[in-house]
């Protein structure tokens, strides 16, 4: 993750990071949840349990550049898989994308897990 991102912003660009991955990744939970309970048979499930999953991953800001990147292909998959009015899908296939290209920030799992640390001399 590190060689993806220099810095993971805080203060108030970690703020609307954390608010763009909670918007992107609720919008992906409601998404699924709201397929899977229109689906009729296990192949249609699919789908949804992957939105499911990807957009638990983001608003925890797990893996956030893979799991935006399957997010944003899941959405547009959806959008032009199924007729009707696929704005919805494309919006949040956009808010995955734009995940990618900024980062979790620093309020998230990935920074805990591959930010930069200190190391506090004083204690060795």
């Amino acid at each position: 993750m590190q060689r993806l991102f220099s810095s993971f912003a805080d203060g108030w660009p970690g703020a609307g990071l954390l608010l763009l991955r909670l918007l992107a990744g609720s919008g992906l939970l409601y998404d699924g949840i709201v397929s899977a309970r229109s689906a009729f048979d296990t192949a249609q499930m699919l789908t949804p349990i992957v939105s499911l999953a990807f957009g638990a991953m983001l608003v925890v800001g797990l893996f956030t550049p893979y799991a935006g990147i399957m997010a944003a292909t899941v959405e547009v998959w959806i959008a032009f898989s199924h007729p009707g009015y696929p704005w919805p899908q494309i919006g949040l296939a956009v808010l995955c994308l734009s995940l990618i290209m900024i980062g979790p920030g620093a309020w998230s799992i990935d920074a805990r897990l591959f930010g930069r640390k200190q190391i506090d001399l004083s204690e060795l």
